[in-house]
């Protein structure tokens, strides 16, 4: 074995038996058909990354190094697919990795060969599988947006109630506000009216109480008597009379007297 340095070699007598490129270096991994732990049937191809550290070894560790590190490759992978089912095999490919790599460091090293890593490139179920994958996937995501719409239809039915509700309440409110304006502008009203009212019958009451208001207050009384008695007698088809005419002629005379009195206490 050569090592660094200056080597002799005598002709026809020395040679270079085997040839190590001690870089790391990328080799793929046929694909193989390996079975799951469900019995499914699943092809698997990969590409190991590995470095050659001891020459020696290597040369003289196995006939074929590197046959030997494909055939161990192959083997380990078929092991550790073999003790996941379908679905955790295509969903655990870093499982899968690092179980061959960790086989392969303890078995390559009697060899020279330094396993770096290992990555699954394909695996792949038979046609029927996929097909069934397919629909069910298909199925998972119809499902997923029929969840999403209904959802979607609840929250929308969520915010209208809301809306109403909240709609109810502001009518509601502006009801009960324009209730309170309103009776508090009938009662202004109200108490207008009867201050009004109370004024009114108070300034009668002193014109009462004054000289000849008495008399003014009767004279006044028997015209609006006398007027609306025109009235009735204007507006119907049927003449009223009144059942004594005596008291009219009686009505008339005290009018007649007590507007002289009203003169005469309006004079002095």
């Amino acid at each position: 074995m050569l090592v660094s340095g200056i080597q002799i070699i005598v002709p026809f007598f020395d040679r270079v038996a085997y040839r190590f490129d001690m870089r790391e270096i990328p080799m793929d991994v046929p694909e193989q058909v390996c079975i799951t732990k469900d019995n499914t049937r699943l092809s698997v191809d990969g590409v190991l990354y590995y470095q050659i550290t001891d020459a020696q070894n290597a040369a003289y560790g196995t006939s074929n190094v590197i046959t030997a590190v494909v055939q161990l490759v192959q083997t380990t992978m078929r092991a550790e697919v073999g003790k996941l089912a379908l679905d955790e095999c295509l969903s655990q490919r870093d499982t899968l990795n690092r179980g061959v790599v960790d086989v392969l460091t303890q078995a390559a090293t009697s060899w020279g060969v330094k396993v770096l890593r290992y990555e699954i490139r394909n695996l792949t179920p038979p046609d029927e599988i996929q097909r069934a994958m397919e629909l069910q996937l298909t199925a998972e995501r119809q499902k997923r947006a029929a969840i999403a719409k209904s959802e979607g239809d609840r929250q929308q039915a969520i915010n209208q109630s809301e809306g109403q509700k909240q709609s109810q309440i502001n009518n509601a409110e502006g009801e009960r506000q324009s209730a309170i304006l309103r009776a508090d502008g009938q009662g202004q009203a109200i108490a207008t009216v009867a201050a009004a009212t109370a004024k009114a019958i108070s300034d009668i009451g002193k014109a009462v109480a004054g000289e000849g208001g008495a008399d003014a207050l009767h004279y006044q009384l028997g015209q609006q008597w006398v007027q609306q008695w025109g009235l009735i007698a204007k507006n119907s088809t049927v003449t009223v009379v009144p059942a004594n005419m005596g008291d009219l002629s009686a009505m008339v005379g005290s009018l007649l007297s007590q507007a002289g009195n009203a003169k005469q206490g309006a004079k002095s």
